[in-house]
């Protein structure tokens, strides 16, 4: 089989190429713009796992995926997309549901949040003396496990809607917050912050995680302890 890995330089299509045989990541930066729907030939492959993603424009850019008619698609989405009313998640239950409508053979892997939207959310939020953290739990996975997870579906026959992929355990966001203070060595004053609305009411009630497969292996805490910033 060919594989072909959308966004294959990002932070998780770079560990499904380096485990897919052969793969080939193709980005922008390598002449295919999905939003703008040029290079697209270099889409052509057996098995395609669209790791590209867009805040702004999921749906085109599964749009001109499907347009290659690969044999079997593989699409990382996230846990709770259906409950979770944030833009974002909204737009990868979108491209779901048109990757479901075409009739093209295909895997959807849902996947709770990564350890480095965690780490990214709270490098930003220490810049202040005051670090605000929303008041609600997270099950943070690590981006090398679903990446693995990925290259192992691209090899397998088409399945529909995967098992989702949740991490090791889940805490509130104030807990991993004292991982990351505990591991850079900052000091800050944790303040959990409650806002209204339904996207609030939907991350409190749990609407981010997968407590029934919880199988990833490497913790947050573990993960901090292995990219410890100066």
């Amino acid at each position: 089989m060919t594989f072909v890995v959308t966004g294959g330089s990002g932070s998780l299509g770079r560990h499904v190429v380096a485990a897919l045989p052969g793969a080939r990541s193709v980005s922008r930066s390598s002449g295919t713009d999905l939003v703008r729907g040029t290079g697209l030939n270099a889409l052509r492959a057996d098995v395609v796992v669209h790791c590209a993603t867009s805040f702004r424009h999921e749906v085109q850019m599964a749009r001109a995926v499907l347009a290659s008619k690969p044999a079997h698609l593989v699409y990382i989405s996230i846990v709770g997309c259906h409950e979770v009313p944030l833009p974002y998640y909204r737009q990868k239950l979108s491209a779901e549901r048109l990757i479901i409508d075409s009739g093209v053979p295909h895997t959807i892997l849902r996947a709770t949040q990564f350890h480095s939207l965690l780490r990214g959310m709270f490098d930003a939020a220490s810049k202040l003396p005051l670090m605000l953290v929303p008041g609600f739990r997270f099950q943070p996975v690590d981006e090398a496990e679903v990446g693995l997870e990925l290259a192992s579906l691209a090899q397998a026959p088409p399945a529909g809607k995967a098992p989702e992929m949740g991490g090791p355990e889940i805490r509130e966001a104030v807990d991993f917050a004292r991982m990351y203070l505990a591991a850079t060595g900052k000091q800050r004053r944790l303040v959990p912050v409650k806002v209204p609305g339904a996207t609030y009411r939907a991350y409190r009630a749990g609407g981010n995680l997968t407590p029934g497969r919880a199988v990833g292996k490497r913790t947050f805490e573990e993960y901090l302890s292995g990219s410890r910033q100066a």
